[in-house]
């Protein structure tokens, strides 16, 4: 039986998802009354805030400092795409101020490892900024770097096989053999491609995105496989093993990537049709108070909040809301649950908890537990909550 967590004022109520309870639900206002945009305002801007005044040491990061301290890496990177957003939303001056001097202190640089797509998030602020001031030299060295990615085509398995070389790399990461990828990478080449009108970038991102739906999408459970080495891994209580948050790179990485398709380009209905699909599945996954389990398919294994995949599930929803792909009267009750609890684990000064650390898989979380990309994912669930209506 499916359930549908409705919040009524202070008061938390579980209706049985059949349509005459709909209907009492819809009757009291726990489906159709969004939370106040000012709230969610006020919370973003403090996470923000919070987050902008902790970028010159990371002492608070419990473990792979050095992944946070690269300022061109996917942390860093995955915070900003929730900045770019947050700031076009807000209209914030000091969001499009650091979003500018990031860009200016990187160069407009991808990362080091620059075919690595966790290298080219960062891209993504860039094209914001290009977008919103019309300075499109300053995607020039990301145009340069996935042109020649696209001249000297990598062709190789996406099996996650271990780096020869010992550099900490699978060998299969030139192409997107892991689901987080999907959020790092097509949604930066697809901006690209709009912007320049050149529509070999989103050529590419299809013939790639296809690629890694065909090995890590699983047709029963509907939800990615983070890679291929968890095909046959379960989780301690025997249950195949889905990441929230390797799930959330993929469903919130969607929505950045279906707004740069054309509305003509029959791509375009694929991409919306995966992302509902997996908003189905998603919503049935969703915990009594709001979050989404570290392990999608066994929530007993960890059985704490985990706000980074929560952040990416509600900014995912509230857009297919926004959007018209997803019916409010099913979904707005799954993100003003999402939501509550995201504004739960923000604290007073704006530190967000319970953030998973950087990994592959569910692990152990800690109430204080914290990471830029939690809170790009907050500002990203921010951005389209306080556009409901």
């Amino acid at each position: 039986m499916k359930y549908l967590l409705c919040f009524c004022g202070d008061k938390t109520t579980w209706v049985v998802r059949r349509f005459v309870l709909f209907a009492l639900c819809l009757v009291s206002g726990c489906a159709t009354n969004p939370v106040s945009k000012t709230d969610v305002a006020g919370i973003a801007n403090r996470a923000a805030d919070w987050q902008l005044a902790h970028m010159q040491s990371f002492d608070y990061v419990r473990t792979f400092r050095d992944h946070t301290e690269n300022p061109r890496g996917w942390v860093q990177g995955a915070f900003f795409v929730g900045l770019s957003r947050w700031a076009d939303q807000s209209e914030n001056a000091r969001y499009l101020a650091a979003l500018v001097e990031k860009g200016e202190m990187n160069q407009w640089q991808l990362g080091e490892k620059d075919w690595h797509a966790d290298d080219q998030v960062i891209g993504f602020s860039y094209a914001a900024v290009a977008a919103r001031t019309g300075n499109l030299e300053l995607i020039e060295l990301t145009k340069k770097v996935f042109k020649d990615i696209m001249a000297n085509r990598a062709t190789h398995s996406l099996e996650y096989a271990p780096d020869p070389t010992g550099q900490g790399e699978a060998t299969c990461q030139r192409r997107w053999c892991w689901c987080d990828a999907l959020f790092m990478a097509p949604p930066v080449w697809a901006a690209i491609g709009k912007q320049t009108g050149d529509s070999a970038y989103l050529d590419y991102v299809d013939e790639e995105y296809q690629a890694t739906i065909d090995y890590l999408f699983d047709t029963d459970e509907q939800l990615f496989y983070r890679d291929g080495r968890f095909f046959e891994r379960r989780s301690k209580n025997g249950k195949k093993i889905f990441w929230s948050r390797g799930n959330g790179w993929v469903f919130a990485g969607l929505p950045l990537l279906i707004e740069q398709i054309p509305a003509n380009d029959p791509r375009k209905q694929k991409y919306e049709n995966l992302f509902k699909t997996m908003a189905a599945s998603l919503i049935k996954l969703q915990q009594p108070n709001g979050f989404w389990p570290s392990s999608l398919l066994d929530k007993d294994e960890f059985n704490v909040p985990e706000t980074s995949g929560t952040g990416f599930m509600t900014f995912g929803l509230a857009w297919g809301i926004n959007n018209g792909l997803l019916p409010r009267v099913e979904y707005l009750p799954a993100v003003t649950a999402g939501w509550n609890g995201l504004a739960r684990a923000v604290d007073k000064q704006g530190k967000l908890g319970w953030v998973q650390q950087v990994g592959a898989s569910p692990e152990k979380i800690l109430p204080e537990d914290t990471q830029l990309y939690g809170v790009g994912a907050l500002l990203l669930a921010a951005s389209e909550v306080s556009r409901l209506q």
